[in-house]
């Protein structure tokens, strides 16, 4: 199936199964143990331990192995003297481990102790005895903008976008905004670690691992290690969180298999806590400058957002900061520029909304001081500035509902009872304010397969190389297979997490539940018609529940029609939906917080997002999804901070006792999400749309302007931490 137009009526509109809160169906197996990740699946292996650089820049001078290799239980010390050649690419189509002397980051692989157990691995290890010759590298983002460069990411959109003459309008505009915002490096601090066991199989490589989007790691750990890509096998049928840290192939998964191949024998290795902030991806940092020209009453003339993110030498993905910007408001006037700083840092990539989810908390928080500028309401500074279709690409919206979001959003927080001058709610000590942000994140459609079988017993078995990253992707296709065929969900068994399966998109950019479940959707219409057929029946008319098929007054058993079992498979590409139509999701965020008038700390009283986002495949497990992204934000605008010591090019604050995310202390009871109704038919044939990182997207930007609202304080450097607030408090009598 293909996406060229409108889905029209079709059995999903039903709604018997799906859109219900219906329990997830691994629930059970998670809370009593029997979901088993990667580093459990086998107990005869060896273990590995990885030894990282402790220099950021430079080569090694010399490399000494003999005290590892004799320690106890020691099997092999693998340096980039003894390992294979390996396929070379950027970190999206290769990773290829300890290929030389050259150092090109703090905490790269410089060695892999492979030992009978874990202890004698991580003992072993720190023998390894690493001298470097040390080379000044390029560290911090703000040192070096000047030798910032237009990035050409292959599969992204393009840098820069200009609409109008950006410059002229902005010069003759009556109301002129031009602001500066920083955002700071982040860590994804998922809960399970990077792990892999690797075994083979003859020539044939088997690798259970945490890896999110598993046909994309089995091309590259096929490149990397020079085999034919039917020689490897990904599996993970579950993966405890990810955020966009598993999306690549990482060294855990090259390191255990060439190991297991030296060996022969599993291989499996598990990152430390503190390997996992220098050996895998990160957030980088953002410089964002924002303009706004706009006329007296408001409404834009001119915006503008240029921003600055890093990465290293080697690597083209940058922070796409500015894209919401490109569709987000009305304005003839456009101009988005993306530069890319060359640092001599770990890789920066995925990392839960890229883009918007840091650039919405530069954008949302200018408009906030528009509107402050203005003496206008925040809400109708935007909707004045509602476009009538894509401001740049000037095409329709598939779908959009952010205005009836920001409405029914005030509706319920109370947002007439704000008082737009700061600092004049008081409870007790605190200072309370209230503030919103607008919500937006892009809604892509990525080719995915699936196959979907009912035997004699009245099982439906579905199966495609799709994860679950803890998100209800098992429930909800269980759902879509249910609904599609009358089933009860009982009757429905959903095999996730195996390359061996159909080809699926995998978990990552909102696009995963939709896209899989779009294959899931065409495999099932093609065993709707073979069973139809079966039955001597019109698949156009005839009606599945209740475990039978019927037309009129005949009805028939599916067990008594499918024999030895009756199978399809699906696949859904993107269409002409997707170049003629522009696609997002949107919501609207509103924020309640107290700030303390002496010390300046900030406490989320409470909390509410509206979202729009097609069809809700599962109430629970959306709502699960949009508080999660909302807390997600909380961090991102109070706590989140990875420390870059400027001087030797390492995070400081590598562990989750100095990396603060937000904890149950910190969150309010008053934290809610609502969805309000929407069907895309141009999205995909569930109608719906991606809501996994919508729930991020603007939540900082809200808190943020909640905060300027209870106190003045208008900080335009993330994380808004007391030492920031302290300077603007109002003075006390």
């Amino acid at each position: 199936m293909e996406m060229d137009g409108p889905v029209g009526a079709n059995a999903l509109d039903a709604e018997k199964i799906v859109g219900k809160p219906v329990d997830r169906i691994d629930g059970r197996l998670k809370v009593t143990g029997g979901a088993r990740y990667a580093y459990e699946m086998q107990q005869d292996a060896f273990y590995g331990f990885v030894v990282e650089a402790s220099i950021a820049k430079g080569g090694i001078a010399s490399i000494e192995t003999l005290a590892a290799e004799r320690s106890p239980g020691v099997k092999l010390v693998l340096t980039y003297r003894n390992v294979p050649e390996q396929g070379a690419g950027n970190h999206r189509e290769a990773h290829p481990v300890l290929t030389g002397p050259v150092v090109s980051h703090y905490g790269e692989p410089v060695a892999f102790v492979v030992a009978e157990t874990f202890e004698q691995a991580r003992a072993a290890a720190y023998l390894v005895d690493v001298k470097y010759d040390r080379e000044t590298g390029h560290y911090a983002l703000p040192h070096h903008l000047a030798q910032a460069r237009v990035p050409h990411q292959a599969d992204g959109a393009p840098a820069d976008s200009e609409v109008g003459n950006f410059s002229e309008a902005y010069a003759n505009a009556p109301v002129q905004m031009d602001v500066a915002y920083g955002t700071p490096l982040q860590s994804h601090a998922m809960m399970e670690p990077h792990a892999t066991l690797a075994r083979w199989d003859g020539d044939k490589l088997i690798l259970h691992t945490a890896n999110q989007m598993l046909s994309q790691g089995q091309r590259v750990i096929a490149r990397t290690l020079n085999i034919p890509l039917a020689n490897v096998r990904l599996i993970s049928p579950f993966i405890g969180g990810g955020f966009g840290g598993k999306l690549w192939v990482n060294a855990d998964s090259i390191l255990a298999a060439i190991a297991s191949r030296y060996l022969k024998r599993p291989v499996k290795v598990a990152l430390t806590r503190q390997q996992i902030f220098h050996v895998t991806t990160h957030r980088s940092d953002t410089i964002q400058r924002i303009r706004l020209g706009t006329d007296r009453d408001g409404r834009i003339a001119a915006i503008g957002h240029d921003v600055f993110s890093g990465n290293l030498p080697s690597e083209q993905v940058y922070e796409a900061a500015a894209l919401q910007t490109r569709s987000l408001y009305a304005g003839p006037n456009r101009l988005t520029r993306h530069r890319l700083v060359q640092l001599d840092i770990p890789v920066a990539s995925s990392m839960r909304a890229p883009g918007e989810a840091v650039g919405l908390m530069a954008l949302e928080c200018a408009m906030d001081e528009l509107a402050d500028r203005l003496k206008l309401d925040p809400i109708e500074l935007r909707i004045r500035n509602e476009p009538a279709d894509d401001p740049e690409r000037h095409i329709p919206y598939s779908s959009r509902h952010l205005v009836a979001c920001m409405q029914e959003g005030a509706r319920r927080f109370g947002w007439h009872k704000r008082n737009s001058t700061p600092g004049q709610v008081r409870d007790g000590r605190w200072l309370v304010g209230i503030g919103m942000s607008a919500a937006t994140r892009g809604n892509p459609l990525r080719f995915s397969r699936a196959n979907v079988r009912l035997d004699p017993d009245g099982i439906a078995t579905v199966r495609m190389a799709m994860t679950d990253i803890g998100t209800g992707t098992y429930t909800i296709l269980a759902q879509i297979a249910a609904e599609m065929l009358g089933l009860p969900i009982e009757r429905v068994r959903v095999d996730l997490g195996d390359t061996i399966f159909p080809e699926a998109a995998g978990s990552g950019g909102s696009y995963g539940a939709a896209s899989s479940g779009s294959a899931l959707f065409e495999a099932c219409q093609v065993l709707r018609a073979k069973l139809a057929g079966l039955a001597g029946m019109d698949p156009n008319t005839a009606r599945f529940g209740d475990d039978h098929i019927a037309t009129g007054e005949r009805s028939v058993s599916l067990s008594e029609l499918v024999g030895t079992g009756v199978e399809a498979g699906g696949e859904i590409k993107p269409g002409r939906n997707n170049q003629d139509f522009s696609q997002q999701s949107y919501g609207a965020h509103f924020a309640e917080v107290g700030v303390d008038q002496d010390t300046g700390e900030v406490r989320l009283r409470r909390m509410l997002g509206v979202f729009a986002a097609g069809r809700v495949l599962n109430a629970k497990t959306a709502r699960s999804q949009a508080i999660g992204g909302m807390v997600f934000g909380v961090g991102a605008a109070l706590h989140e901070d990875l420390v870059l010591d400027p001087r030797f090019g390492y995070f400081v604050n590598h562990d989750l006792a100095e990396y603060h995310v937000p904890v149950h202390a910190d969150i309010p009871a008053s934290l809610e999400a609502v969805f309000v109704p929407e069907l895309d038919e141009r999205s995909n044939p569930l109608k719906s749309k991606g809501i996994g990182e919508l729930g991020i997207c603007g939540a900082g930007a809200a808190i943020a302007n909640a905060i300027y609202n209870a106190c003045g304080a208008r900080i335009r450097n993330y994380p808004i931490t007391l030492d920031k607030v302290l300077a603007s408090l109002p003075k006390q009598a």
